[in-house]
C-alpha cells in the first residue's frame, strides 16, 4: 500500500502531554501470509490451479497492528519474529514500511517464521498454515523450545501456542489494548495493562471445547469492549437472536458489539443501555482475509476519539468494507487516503440514498477537501525483488 496518506491523526484534539505515547498495545503471533487471488473455484484433488493474483504481507497479529497505524494509532507490537528472510522482511515491512513501534519484539535465533497460505474463491477463504512455538529468549540459537522432528510432521495450533512466552508482564502505557480471549486462559499482561489505564478491546475464536462458558473468559472481567461475531455471541449467552446477545454480554462489559456479517453490527452500551446497528455497506469482496481485524481496528479508533456510538460501528464497517476489495490481510487495511478517496467518490454517485450518505457525514470534520482519485492504485509487495 502506498505510503502517501493525508497526516490525519484522530485523537490530536485529545493529546495532552502526561498521556501515554502508545495508544495502542497488543501481542500476538506474526505469521507471513501467501495470499493467491483469482481462483474460479477451490482447489481440486489432484489437479493444479492457477490463480490470476498473488501477493505477501505480515500476517497474524500484524494485520491488526497495519490497521490501526494505517488509521493514525500510535501503535505497539510484541512480538517474536523469526530470524530467517521471512522474518526480517515482515519486520522491516512493520517497523519501516507501517511505522508500528517494535521495542517489545524480538528475533527468536534459529527459528523460522509461521507461515499461512490463503487462497481466496467465491468471496470465501481456504487457509493452510505451518509454525512452531517460538523458544524462549535464553535459548541457545538454533534449538527451540519444542520437538522439531516431532512438529515438522504437523502444524502448531497457533491459538494453543505462546508464540511469546517470555513477554514482560508489565506492557507499556498504552491508552487501550487488544486482546484475543482464549478459554480457560488469563494472560497476566491484560490485567497489568488495565491497571495502567488502558481500555481493553478483545475478541474471542471458535471455542473447541464446545462450553461456551463466559466465566471461562477471565480476562472479560478486564474488558471495556467485547467483540464477538453473533454466531460465537449467541453461543456464549445462549440466545437465538444477536441483538438479545449483544444485551446479554452487556451486562458483563462495558460495550458489547455483535458483528453481522452482511447485515452490519449491532452494539450496545452497558452503562447506559444505549444500543446502535449499523448496516453494512455493500461491496464486491474480492478477500476477506483481515476484514474481522480492521473492523476492531476501526472501532477502537473510534472508541479512543469519543465519537458516538452509532459513528464507530458505521467507521468500523466503512473500513473493513474497503478491506475486502483488496487482497491479502495487512496489505488490504485502509489508511484515511483510502477512506478519503472513497468518501469523495460516494458523494458523486447520483444512486446513492441520502439518507445513507447521512450516516457517515461525520467524516467530514476529518477527512482533506481533496483526495486523490478513486479507485487508488496500491503496492504490491512481495519477496525477492532487489534494488
Amino acid at each position: 500500500m502506498s505510503t502517501d496518506t493525508p497526516g490525519i491523526d484522530p485523537l490530536l484534539a485529545l493529546r495532552a502531554p502526561q498521556d501515554p505515547a502508545c495508544d495502542v498495545f497488543l501481542t500476538g503471533t506474526v505469521f507471513l501470509d501467501i495470499i493467491f487471488t483469482g481462483l474460479d473455484s477451490a482447489p481440486v484433488r489432484g489437479t493444479e490451479s492457477w490463480a490470476r493474483g498473488m501477493g505477501s504481507s505480515p500476517g497474524g497479529v500484524a494485520n491488526m497492528a497495519t490497521a490501526l497505524a494505517r488509521l493514525g494509532l500510535h501503535t505497539s507490537l510484541a512480538a517474536a519474529f523469526g530470524d530467517d528472510h521471512y522474518g526480517e522482511y515482515c519486520w522491516d515491512a512493520l517497523e519501516q514500511g507501517e511505522g508500528i513501534d517494535l521495542s517489545m519484539s524480538r528475533t527468536a535465533p534459529g527459528w523460522h517464521s509461521p507461515v499461512t497460505v490463503s487462497m481466496a474463491y467465491e468471496g470465501e477463504r481456504t487457509m493452510v498454515s505451518h509454525g512452531h512455538e517460538a523458544p524462549a529468549p535464553s535459548a541457545v540459537p538454533g534449538q527451540t523450545t519444542t520437538d522439531q522432528a516431532t512438529t515438522d510432521q504437523a502444524t502448531t495450533d497457533p491459538a494453543a501456542a505462546d508464540p511469546n512466552p517470555a513477554f514482560p508482564q508489565c506492557p507499556p502505557r498504552a491508552r487501550a489494548a487488544i486482546a484475543s480471549l482464549v478459554p480457560g486462559r488469563s494472560e497476566p499482561w491484560v490485567a497489568a495493562a488495565a491497571r495502567h489505564g488502558a481500555l481493553i478491546f478483545a475478541d474471542v475464536g471458535w471455542d473447541e471445547t464446545g462450553r461456551w462458558d463466559l466465566d471461562a473468559l477471565p480476562d472479560l472481567a478486564h474488558c471495556e469492549a467485547f467483540l464477538p461475531n453473533a454466531e460465537e455471541a449467541m453461543r456464549y449467552t445462549r440466545t437465538d437472536c444477536p441483538r438479545a446477545a449483544a444485551h446479554a454480554l452487556a451486562e458483563r462489559v462495558p460495550l458489547a458489539v455483535v458483528t453481522l456479517g452482511a447485515e452490519g453490527a449491532y452494539a450496545v452500551d452497558g452503562r447506559t443501555g444505549a444500543a446502535a446497528q449499523v448496516p453494512a455497506i455493500e461491496v464486491e469482496a474480492l478477500d476477506p482475509t483481515g476484514a474481522g481485524d480492521v473492523f476492531v481496528a476501526g472501532f477502537v479508533t473510534g472508541t479512543l476519539a469519543d465519537w458516538p456510538l452509532a459513528d464507530r460501528l458505521a467507521f468500523a464497517g466503512l473500513t473493513a468494507a474497503l478491506s475486502v476489495q483488496e487482497f491479502g490481510g495487512s496489505l488490504s487495511a485502509p489508511g484515511w487516503a483510502e477512506i478519503a478517496a472513497w468518501w469523495q467518490r460516494i458523494r458523486t454517485c447520483e444512486s446513492q440514498d441520502p439518507t445513507a450518505l447521512e450516516r457517515y457525514a461525520f467524516l467530514e470534520e476529518l477527512l482533506p477537501t481533496t483526495a486523490r482519485a478513486w479507485p487508488l492504485r496500491r503496492a504490491v509487495p512481495t519477496i525477492g525483488f532487489r534494488q
